[in-house]
């Protein structure tokens, strides 16, 4: 299982085509980059999206927010969680749930106009 997160164009509610591609990487990627604002994220680290984000909602508190609502969210939890990373990005740490925290804040940052959508 895992989470498909993308933000949205806000009138037409298609996917948002960044200017460049972008190299974030998740449970699954586009090689070579994709110019789409979307990222996978590994049901795994939906343990610490409950504590840092939301109780009830996880990571899906973000859904239906603009990218520039969910910055303090985002960054909120970031500075919470710790920095313990693993090679293997299917292993539930703090660092490994952290890093796709960071990714979904640069997606953020460049379409703060966007909506999140996801699943």
């Amino acid at each position: 299982m895992s989470y498909d997160i993308e933000l949205l164009e806000p009138e037409t509610e298609e996917t948002i085509m960044l200017d460049e591609p972008h190299y974030l990487t998740g449970g699954t990627y586009q090689l070579g980059g994709t110019r789409e604002a979307w990222l996978n994220i590994t049901y795994n680290y939906s343990k610490y999206y409950y504590e840092h984000i939301d109780k009830e909602k996880g990571i899906r508190l973000l859904y239906g927010k603009t990218g520039a609502e969910s910055i303090p969210i985002l960054e909120k939890a970031i500075s919470e969680l710790g920095d313990e990373k693993s090679s293997d990005y299917w292993e539930a740490t703090e660092g490994n749930a952290k890093e796709a925290l960071r990714d979904l804040l640069v997606l953020a940052k460049a379409r703060p106009d966007g909506v999140w959508s996801g699943d």
